[in-house]
């Protein structure tokens, strides 16, 4: 298969996944674990999700821990911030008999810190939420890696971290992260600097969240570095939404990795037909791909010497330099023990005076 193909072939593959996964089709995640911060929030993704299990006719239970008003589409509502973890777990086995076995239900819990801080369920968090489980049901948990976990006097130190538990159990992860730092990011690395840190991050004294967090000021960020028209229009139109970091393991143990951006605003996470998927690869977004002719003009633009000839390349220089193939690149690989170095290769020529009884004399 060509490397055309096989591109293809991922793109449309990666774009199918992340439509079962948000959709909660065939059963595709059972336990689905959002790993969000105060850069940028999962309340948006979590909106989406309920807005696509409405639509499926898919029941949405929410336990919430931190959340004061009912979502909008959550058919059933537990307040649990005041709950014993053993009642709640008594509470949603109750709900889940009274379910039927074909009505699918997704179980949303808004944070699990309530869960891994408490003393009776720390250590067995991951039997707390296999007990949830069930061929019908599909769990969704966020978790903020910002929020630090009070220590125990009782605590296991030879454990892991219930962080750690979670993504070990998890069948999907998705970490998320705003769109302006992604971009900072790729814009850094397109100029091989060090990539820029944004919130607690930067450990500035009364710095607790980034500009640019939750999305805001993506396209007029791309306004003021210059980006195209068509580029900046493009994503306006997608709308704000959320850069997800998806690894998924399958049922073999073997994990696909992609990046994603979700529209989480209203008029654009739904489509006009309401049949049209608006989830699309992180590399397909406008401000997110390279345009050699538009964005990267006024960057390199700026960094070009002032000099009568031109240091740069051309694309096709540069396709031409990625298809270069040295004969002789073996050489540098380390196959001897420590300290020795690479191998001499060596082709013999017809020019070459080379005589093999000039040895035995």
């Amino acid at each position: 298969m060509s490397a055309a193909k096989q591109m293809q072939h991922r793109r449309a593959h990666n774009l199918l996944l992340i439509s079962k996964l948000l959709n909660c089709r065939e059963n595709a995640s059972p336990f689905t674990l959002i790993l969000d911060s105060l850069e940028q929030s999962g309340k948006g993704l979590v909106r989406e999700l309920i807005r696509r299990a409405n639509a499926a006719k898919t029941r949405v239970v929410f336990v919430s821990f931190e959340t004061l008003k009912k979502p909008k589409g959550v058919d059933v509502f537990i307040a649990a911030s005041r709950k014993d973890p053993s009642s709640l777990q008594k509470e949603l086995s109750k709900l889940a008999a009274e379910s039927t076995a074909r009505q699918k239900t997704l179980l949303i819990l808004d944070t699990l810190h309530p869960l891994t801080s408490h003393p009776s369920t720390s250590l067995t968090l991951p039997q707390f939420l296999s007990s949830l489980l069930s061929p019908s049901t599909s769990l969704l948990a966020t978790y903020h890696v910002d929020i630090p976990l009070p220590a125990h006097a009782n605590a296991n130190l030879y454990a892991p971290h219930p962080l750690t538990l979670l993504r070990y159990i998890a069948t999907t992860l998705l970490t998320l992260h705003a769109l302006p730092h992604v971009l900072a990011a790729k814009a850094a690395q397109d100029r091989s600097v060090a990539a820029p840190v944004f919130g607690l991050a930067e450990e500035i004294e009364g710095v607790v969240a980034g500009m640019g967090r939750n999305g805001w000021g993506a396209v007029a960020h791309a306004r003021k570095d210059g980006d195209s028209a068509a580029a900046t229009a493009a994503a306006a139109a997608l709308g704000r939404g959320v850069v997800v970091e998806m690894e998924y393991r399958r049922k073999s143990g073997r994990g696909v990795r992609e990046w994603y951006f979700v529209p989480t605003a209203s008029a654009a996470a739904k489509p006009a037909n309401g049949v049209r998927e608006t989830v699309i690869l992180l590399e397909d977004h406008p401000l997110y791909r390279h345009v050699p002719g538009a964005a990267g003009a006024v960057g390199d633009a700026q960094d070009e010497m002032d000099t009568t000839f031109s240091l740069g390349l051309t694309e096709k220089q540069r396709r031409d330099r990625e298809g270069v193939v040295l004969p002789y690149f073996d050489a540098q690989r380390e196959d001897g023990g420590p300290g020795e170095g690479g191998r001499i290769l060596y082709d013999m020529g017809v020019e070459d005076d080379f005589d093999e009884e000039e040895d035995e004399i």
